[in-house]
């Protein structure tokens, strides 16, 4: 036996399946996907008025505005935004810093373009992935809500389309350890090697510790904690952010037209950048897009479905509100201080590009803001995703299987940490990409659903407003 397993050539046998796993990976993430995301989005904006846009004002008037608000009304587990705060907390990572420069790096200021695009329609996306989750929610024995996509499809396509949801449910459950765990657990541990000289293994026991602390209490102390991480990290980077974009006004008209006619001519190869043509803008622009708000992949209606709310539509505003947050403003952020620094000339790509553009921009802080940012970022997504993979088994094997998985999780946080298990990092990647199929074909199937929903909310508000 040993002989044979020292015989077996385990290093020829990976290679082969990171080939494997490549190649699929370049499918799920190809052009498939993203016609599917953004014409699902856009049939969405179009049966909906474009309402995500005409009635932007009246959306942030009722989250942005109301952020902090007890509404009691209705049932549910959690506030309505500690709900999004939870949401928000999985979806605000990696991508937002490393993401949105990988973007540029490959596909030039004219990705920026396409990602906006891909949030704008993903803005009606988002909204009609949580009104169905909250529609089509379950309540468990012992008082919890749980919902997503598992849900909706099997409650409201039928028992004949579990295999759909049991589908997706598997895909969530394997991705979460990659994407919204290692993956993130790495990036804080380089973060805070690079910038502050903390070993790896330290921060990843540090931060397993402060895993374990939060998930424990399940989605009612994760909501507790992520209402208060959450707007204090986003406005450190926006507001960092900020000062880098008000310091360097006079190169912003540039920025904008670089992405405008960029995003339908390509770029041509300057510096250390070796040039793009349309399609690579639209890719990459899109693609990281949907990567860093994730409307679509099904995750963020896992937590929307926890929400107290008396209406399924006042909860889907704050995934309008999710989006906007996540890519209008903070990958905003990001790409137009990359571009109005230059350093998108450098040939540098990821956090790197990201670091190096705030450090031109900020000289002495800079680089200090995006370390910091990254390892909030990071560490938020860890406690949002591992709410999202635990909901997922619950749906697949029950609730037995939870402190396991938690187990699990904090072991992960610290093998993430310090490197190890690199192939699962790709292959949770592609896992994570299939998650939008199963996802999009239920949205699409009860999309009747969701304008039915809608027209009855707003001709609602509409009488009331009269009154």
């Amino acid at each position: 036996m040993f002989k044979y397993l020292k015989q077996f050539k385990w290093r020829d046998t990976l290679e082969t399946l990171m080939n494997i796993n490549s190649t699929v990976n370049g499918i799920v993430w190809g052009p498939l996907i993203i016609i599917l995301i953004i014409g699902t989005g856009t049939y969405l904006s179009i049966m909906t008025g474009f309402f995500s846009i005409t009635k932007l004002g009246y959306i942030l008037k009722n989250t942005l505005l109301k952020m902090f608000a007890k509404d009691d009304k209705g049932e549910g587990e959690v506030t309505a935004f500690q709900a999004v705060a939870t949401a928000l907390a999985a979806t605000v990572g990696t991508g937002n810093i490393a993401g949105v420069a990988t973007a540029i790096a490959l596909g030039g200021p004219g990705a920026v373009f396409w990602m906006w695009l891909a949030a704008i329609m993903g803005m009606t996306t988002k909204f009609a992935e949580v009104v169905l989750a909250v529609n089509f929610r379950e309540k468990t024995p012992d008082g919890r809500f749980v919902g997503g996509p598992m849900y909706y499809i099997t409650n409201g396509l039928g028992k004949s389309w579990k295999w759909l949801a049991v589908i997706f449910a598997t895909f969530g459950t394997l991705a979460s350890f990659g994407i919204g765990c290692m993956v993130q657990s790495n990036s804080v541990a380089l973060s805070a090697e690079s910038t502050f000289g903390v070993p790896v293994l330290v921060t990843g026991i540090v931060l397993a510790i402060l895993t374990a602390v939060v998930i424990v209490g399940g989605i009612k102390r994760i909501g507790a904690f992520t209402e208060k991480l959450v707007p204090f990290m986003a406005a450190l980077y926006i507001l960092g952010g900020l000062w880098l974009l008000i310091s360097n006004a006079g190169k912003l008209p540039g920025a904008f037209s670089m992405i405008f006619s960029n995003a339908f001519t390509g770029t041509a190869a300057v510096g250390g950048f070796t040039g793009t043509v349309m399609m690579q803008a639209i890719r990459f622009g899109v693609a990281r897009g949907i990567f860093t708000n994730e409307a679509g992949l099904g995750s963020a209606p896992i937590a929307h479905a926890a929400a107290t709310t008396d209406h399924p539509v006042r909860q889907g505003l704050w995934g309008v509100f999710e989006v906007f947050t996540d890519t209008i403003i903070i990958c905003s952020i990001t790409a137009l201080a990359i571009l109005v620094t230059g350093v998108w000339e450098s040939g540098e790509s990821g956090a790197v590009l990201s670091a190096m553009a705030f450090d031109v921009g900020l000289p002495g802080i800079g680089r200090y803001i995006v370390s910091v940012g990254l390892i909030l970022f990071a560490y938020s997504t860890i406690l949002g995703w591992e709410y999202y993979g635990e909901r997922c088994l619950e749906y697949l094997a029950g609730t037995k299987p939870i402190m396991a998985y938690r187990l699990i999780w904090v072991i992960a946080v610290v093998v993430g940490a310090i490197g190890g298990l690199g192939f699962m990092w790709d292959l949770a990647d592609t896992l994570n990409g299939l998650m939008a199929f199963p996802n999009l074909i239920g949205v699409l199937m009860l999309s009747p659903v969701v304008f039915k929903l809608t027209k009855e909310y707003f001709t609602k508000e509409k009488g009331e407003l009269k009154e």
